[in-house]
């Protein structure tokens, strides 16, 4: 009888412990995103610096580490270890959606009123549309630098790329859409990690979760969407 028996629970044993370890996987690279864009935000806004600081920035960022690291070698590391957790990450969340799918097989009408939020509930087509819109963010400014003001690719002026791409409506608008989708990701993303951590136990700490989502949505999005809301207003300009 007991031959029988174990080797279920030990396959569920095995699955359980692997489910947590790519909820940990996901959380951790989420926060490592979350550093990320926090620095990366603070670089943008050195825009209302002016020309010269933030030109400055964006060539102190290549030639940092020197002469330990080559030409922009902290660029390159810091980008490859950025693949890595995306791949990770993405990785990450279509097994689990898999899992989730095959423990219910059978589709059913979900209630509207469930008590999950929007941005749990739009954590999938968001996180797609963070993807795609960071291919053309590449192309954009870092691989192949397409202004799209004038059709130029492979400027080599960091703050004129950046004024000409926001100078152009169509482009503000895919920005700042991408940067909603960016919240509502970061809102329930941080609430996430932080409890697959561990650090929801209470109801008191669950509302601080619920809160530091919010805080982080609110400050990396709009601080995101300062820029080009203020080049397309004049308030930036080249």
């Amino acid at each position: 009888m007991a031959s029988t028996t174990r080797p279920p629970l030990v396959k569920g044993s095995r699955a359980a412990r692997s489910t947590i370890a790519l909820k940990l996987l996901m959380a951790a690279s989420g926060l490592l995103f979350i550093a990320f864009v926090l620095g990366h935000m603070y670089g943008n806004l050195k825009a209302f610096a002016g020309e010269e600081t933030f030109n400055e920035y964006a060539h102190h960022l290549r030639v940092l580490g020197e002469p330990l690291l080559p030409y922009s070698g902290f660029l390159w590391i810091m980008r490859v270890g950025l693949l890595v957790a995306l791949v990770v990450h993405v990785g990450s969340a279509v097994a689990l959606a898999r899992r989730a799918a095959k423990a219910r097989p059978v589709k059913y009408a979900v209630k509207k009123n469930n008590g999950s939020s929007f941005s749990s509930r739009t954590m999938r087509w968001g996180g797609v549309t963070i993807l795609i819109f960071i291919v053309w963010h590449l192309l954009n400014f870092t691989i192949v630098k397409i202004n799209p003001s004038n059709g130029d690719t492979g400027g080599e002026n960091p703050y004129r790329l950046l004024v000409d791409t926001f100078d152009t409506p169509w482009m503000t608008v895919i920005y700042l859409l991408a940067m909603a989708a960016l919240a509502l990701h970061l809102h329930h993303g941080t609430f996430s990690s932080l409890q697959t951590l561990g650090f929801t136990n209470s109801a008191t700490s669950r509302a601080r979760a619920r809160a530091a989502g919010w805080v982080v949505a609110i400050v990396v999005a709009g601080g995101f969407s300062l820029v080009p809301l203020s080049v397309l207003v004049g308030i930036i300009e080249k």
